[in-house]
């Protein structure tokens, strides 16, 4: 792939910085009226390991007393618990993190206010019932609980078939009806969760009568956070994501219903919502930092195209088009960003991609060619979700970076501050 550059000035040097030394004076951040975001994995770190230009690029960030000068947060397409995550940042670079400042994919669902009461099934691996009670949802249950009161409907589970040829069951029709699915993330055992839930989505959430007609069954809400298909892990070829399990159901649902599975929400990169959240938590930290001004320009820190960098786009031409009334804010439903009165008001103008090479995107300095992302992966299959339409110039960024210290450097020299 070749090296992606949008409106980026011939003068950049991108000779390396071997300075940990931040700037020599601290700025007056009361004047400041600019917030930087942050993926983690690729940009600040690959695993557990902070890189070396992210360290560097912190000491930037940090004034004379080691407290962060610049309103920042981090936003990430993974599923963990926002404390864990913080606890981890805050040892990589030395710096105080609050949960708060980290949003995991399904962080925004906290906007979903009007469902969090409801019996929600919560799907997903490790914590998730503690993630989605983090979330603000209150009454949950797993598919280990649907599983257990109706025992006839998992035969794709073979031993669960003999269990019940040999043992009976009993079933439990007080269960409640499931009201909400919320999809956190990609589930063990899937054939047993696509099982399942079909069932409750083709009986309103209440599996206990099969459908009169399975083509028309009114669909109970669904919320899914993080739509990647595939991640890279140590494997040589990438893994299957939420994405791949999402893809499963909805395949599934079509092929038994004849209609496309609604999602009532979808939250986590690309979508609006993420990026408007997260400029909720920048404007709220840019306040308790003691910043006059409000946020009028959001800097987007990612490693991969065809997510942050997409992503960002988005959300920079949702802002212009809301500014604008044009018809560039008509969302799909899946997609709108719910009022709430809980929301710092929207006040950024744009919001600038910036790509680095450490992460999924590979830079490689030989390729100098200037070019667009649409001109060079004219023969790569889209991988995104179905409700985010396929339009490859948005893979394009603001700006290219060999690594994140040197995207701080670009944008202190942007903001007139001093490096």
């Amino acid at each position: 792939m070749r090296q992606l550059i949008q409106g980026q000035e011939e003068s950049d040097d991108y000779s390396s910085d071997n300075s940990d030394i931040s700037m020599g004076s601290d700025p007056d951040n009361t004047d400041m009226n600019f917030g930087v975001l942050f993926d983690v994995d690729g940009v600040l770190a690959r695993g557990s390991t902070p890189l070396e230009p992210a360290k560097k690029a912190f000491n930037k960030l940090k004034d004379s007393d080691g407290k962060l000068k610049v309103p920042v947060a981090f936003v990430t397409n993974a599923c963990n618990r926002s404390a864990d995550k913080a606890r981890q940042i805050s040892n990589w670079f030395n710096i105080d993190v609050s949960p708060e400042q980290v949003i995991h994919a399904p962080t925004p669902a906290k906007l979903l206010t009007e469902l969090h009461s409801k019996h929600t099934l919560v799907i997903g691996q490790e914590h998730r019932l503690e993630i989605a009670n983090d979330l603000g949802f209150t009454n949950m249950c797993t598919i280990e609980d649907v599983k257990e009161a109706y025992p006839l409907l998992d035969m794709v589970d073979h031993e669960n078939r003999v269990n019940v040829a040999k043992n009976g069951f009993t079933e439990n029709p007080n269960f409640p009806k499931v009201e909400v699915i919320l999809l956190l993330g990609e589930p063990c055992r899937w054939e047993t969760n696509l099982q399942l839930l079909i069932d409750l989505l083709l009986t309103e959430g209440k599996p206990t009568h099969a459908p009169t007609d399975p083509h028309n069954v009114p669909q109970i809400p669904v919320i899914a956070c993080n739509m990647d298909l595939v991640f890279m892990a140590e494997a040589c070829m990438p893994r299957f994501g939420h994405g791949a399990f999402l893809l499963c159901l909805e395949a599934l649902y079509k092929k038994l219903t004849g209609k496309d599975m609604v999602y009532t929400n979808l939250v986590g990169k690309p979508c609006e919502i993420t990026y408007r959240y997260a400029e909720h938590i920048v404007s709220k930290i840019a306040k308790q930092m003691g910043m006059n001004k409000p946020i009028k320009r959001l800097y987007f820190f990612g490693d991969n195209p065809h997510v942050d960098i997409v992503g960002a786009n988005l959300y920079d031409r949702y802002i212009k088009g809301k500014d604008s009334n044009s018809n560039t804010v008509d969302l799909p439903a899946s997609r709108l960003i719910p009022d709430s009165e809980a929301m710092s008001e929207q006040t950024a103008e744009e919001c600038l991609s910036i790509l680095v090479g450490t992460g999924v995107y590979k830079y490689t300095p030989e390729e100098t060619t200037t070019a667009s992302c649409s001109e060079t992966t004219k023969t790569e299959i889209y991988h995104g979700h179905r409700d985010v339409a396929h339009e490859p110039e948005l893979t394009t960024p603001y700006k290219f970076v060999p690594d994140v210290n040197e995207g701080i450097r670009y944008i202190f020299r942007k903001e007139g501050i001093e490096v």
